[in-house]
């Protein structure tokens, strides 16, 4: 039988049992390294990035308004409370409610602007005069929004808080508010 050379390795080194083990090893010693590795990655991504959270509604500072927060309003508190209680001065400025100042909603002088919004070719809710008109923005305030301000930043739900007898109170008085100052009373 002719005298084989045992096989080269690209080194020129012939390749015994013991070499074949040798690269084995080699081979796992590499295996464990890279697996060492990426699982070193992961963890510092994990700690530097924090964990991969599915995405949730952002965080607000301010406290969600939800129909919880706001007390049933029957129409039986004074003005001033009827208002307040409802949580109207948030966001609307409204003469004669004190710290009525909100910036989210409109001025409420519907005696001055009421008949304006009617009058929009834009309104297309159903109201035909301004205490009408006041009801229907409360119970369905995308009918008409006044230019300037965001649609749906008006509860849908807001209606459902107050009595018949608080939305008659409510409507009667902001129709007789207007730009005007008062007179002085003699």
């Amino acid at each position: 039988m002719p005298h084989q050379e045992p096989s080269q390795h690209d080194h020129g080194q012939p390749l015994s049992g013991r070499t074949r083990e040798g690269r084995r090893s080699a081979e796992r010693a590499w295996t464990l390294i890279l697996v060492g590795l990426v699982l070193l990655v992961g963890v510092l991504s994990y700690v530097w990035l924090g964990p991969a959270a599915a995405p949730s509604r952002p965080r607000s500072t301010v406290a969600e308004l939800t129909p919880s927060r706001v007390p049933l309003v029957t129409g039986s508190e004074p003005m001033e409370q009827l208002f307040i209680k409802a949580g109207c001065p948030v966001c609307h400025s409204i003469p004669g409610i004190p710290g009525a100042q909100g910036r989210v909603g409109p001025r409420l002088v519907l005696g001055s602007t009421g008949p304006i919004r009617l009058a929009d070719p834009r309104y297309r809710g159903k109201g035909k005069t301004v205490r009408e008109y006041v009801i229907e923005s409360i119970l369905d305030p995308g009918a008409y929004v006044v230019p300037g301000y965001p649609d749906r930043a008006m509860p849908r739900w807001y209606g459902q808080k107050l009595s018949a007898e608080a939305l008659d109170k409510m409507a009667v008085y902001l129709e007789q508010l207007t730009d005007e100052p008062a007179s002085p009373r003699r």
